[in-house]
């Protein structure tokens, strides 16, 4: 049993703090320092929200038209992903963060300094504002990044071909991506929170909300409550915007949002249900 008066002070006061999140705080950094310490908590974070959020929609697409609720959302209906391109996207993953994610991070242990975690929690404002600053950001800089690469036919072929395999996207090819396009949006996640001086929590929050907006737009349905139809004026591109680049390359670039596709004349509306069974 843990002796009350040997808690931090800190963590004691944390019930008369005037910032929701700080009793979470305190007890994170009292109880699982160990963890929410570790360089190895964003990939554990990152690959288990993308294992987690895939299982539903990889249960869906195994089911088909025996679960007609959803199956009549699906935007290729045609185009059902087998058991043998699901496990194959998946183990691309599971390779991809083996060999080079985690020697990385490794690596990484030795070079770079440990990191300090504040005593005090974010407003749940910050948290929000953060978040939305780093996915504003990685948008921009996906966007440039993915229509160069569409653009140049070695950087095509060489780095992004790969996550065009399957014209019918589904929830475990969200990363099935080469090692050079990985480690580049790893860099990009790692760092914009940095630049951005965004608090630990916020960082976490926004790794987890990232992965799940990206399965969201690889699942292949287009689902009513999905945060493309609750977010208002069409801001967020979601599934249809990037099922529709699978189908067609040169349009819809931009990741989450679609204001860089419509400013840059990029942006191309959903064809349903057009596509010829194979």
């Amino acid at each position: 049993m843990v002796n009350i008066s040997e808690l931090p002070l800190q963590f004691l006061s944390s019930r008369s703090s005037d910032r929701l999140l700080q009793p979470l705080w305190d007890y994170l950094n009292f109880y699982h320092l160990p963890l929410i310490s570790s360089p190895f908590l964003p990939v554990l974070l990152a690959f288990s929200s993308y294992f987690f959020f895939s299982l539903p929609f990889a249960a869906l697409d195994i089911l088909g038209p025996k679960v007609p609720l959803f199956h009549k959302y699906k935007i290729q209906p045609y185009r059902r992903p087998t058991l043998g391109m699901m496990a194959k996207t998946f183990m691309t993953a599971a390779y991809n963060h083996l060999i080079f994610v985690i020697p990385a991070v490794t690596i990484g242990m030795f070079l770079l300094p440990p990191p300090v975690l504040p005593q005090i929690a974010p407003t749940v404002y910050e948290v929000l504002i953060d978040g939305l600053a780093v996915l504003l950001v990685f948008d921009t800089q996906y966007y440039i990044w993915h229509v160069v690469h569409h653009k140049n036919p070695q950087l095509y072929r060489w780095v992004h071909a790969i996550h065009h395999e399957y014209i019918s996207p589904f929830s475990w090819s969200t990363e099935h991506l080469s090692i050079p396009e990985l480690m580049t949006v790893g860099l990009w996640s790692n760092l914009d929170p940095i630049l951005l001086k965004c608090h630990p929590f916020s960082t976490w929050c926004v790794t987890v909300f990232s992965i799940w907006m990206s399965v969201e737009d690889h699942i292949g349905y287009d689902l009513p409550w999905a945060l493309n139809h609750l977010v208002p004026f069409g801001l967020l591109g979601g599934a249809p915007a990037h099922d529709m680049h699978h189908q067609k390359s040169s349009s819809n670039y931009a990741p989450f949002f679609s204001h860089w596709d419509r400013i840059c004349g990029t942006a191309v509306l959903l064809e349903k249900k057009t596509v010829k069974k194979l």
